[in-house]
C-alpha cells in the first residue's frame, strides 16, 4: 500500500506556531458536514481551494507544501472534530474527484486516540502530533473522532 509516514514532520518551532494558531481564540472555524452521506458535523478552515487562497493563514503551511513537492495544490483544509463518548468513524471516501492521479496528505495537529483507517487491508494510522501521512489519493480512508482529548485536529492536503 502506498502510505508514507513522516514522524516529527515539521520543525518544532514552526509546528508549535501552527498548532497555537489553530487552537487560538482568534482562528476562524466554520461548521460543515464531515462527509456528505452522513449528518456528523465538524469545524473546518479552508486554506486553499478552487485555485485560490481562501485564508490569510495559508503561509503557515509553506513548510508542508515545500516538502510535498506539490505541482498543483487542489485543496488544503483543517478539520476539527469534537470529542465523543465512543470513537466514531465518519465513512470511507476519497478527497476529490475529476483527477486521473492525485495524492492526499494528513498532518496530525494533536495526539489523541483517534485515527485514520484505510479500507484496503484495514490499516490504521494513529493521530500523533506533528506526524504527516502521504498516500495515493484513490485509497479509500476515513477519519474518526477521539475520546481522550477535547478535539481532534488534522490538516488535509490534496494535490498533484
Amino acid at each position: 500500500m502506498d502510505i508514507k509516514v513522516h514522524k516529527n514532520f515539521m520543525n518544532s518551532f514552526l509546528f508549535l506556531k501552527l498548532k497555537e494558531t489553530l487552537t487560538g481564540s482568534e482562528f476562524p472555524w466554520f461548521k460543515s458536514r464531515i462527509v456528505p452521506q452522513i449528518d456528523d458535523i465538524q469545524l473546518i478552515h479552508t486554506f486553499y481551494e478552487f485555485g485560490r487562497a481562501n485564508s490569510e493563514f495559508l503561509e503557515l503551511l509553506d513548510p508542508c507544501l515545500r516538502f510535498l513537492k506539490i505541482k498543483k495544490l487542489i485543496r488544503a483544509k483543517a478539520n476539527l472534530v469534537l470529542k465523543t463518548n465512543k470513537i466514531q468513524e465518519h465513512g470511507f471516501h476519497i478527497d476529490t474527484n475529476g483527477y486521473k492521479e492525485f495524492r492526499s496528505s494528513i498532518l496530525y495537529i494533536n495526539s489523541n486516540n483517534g485515527y485514520t483507517r484505510f479500507e484496503k487491508k484495514n490499516k490504521k494510522i494513529k493521530s500523533e502530533e506533528n506526524k504527516l501521512i502521504d498516500f495515493n489519493g484513490f485509497l479509500q480512508h476515513t477519519g474518526t473522532s477521539c475520546t481522550d482529548a477535547p478535539y481532534r485536529i488534522v490538516i488535509n492536503f490534496v494535490y498533484t
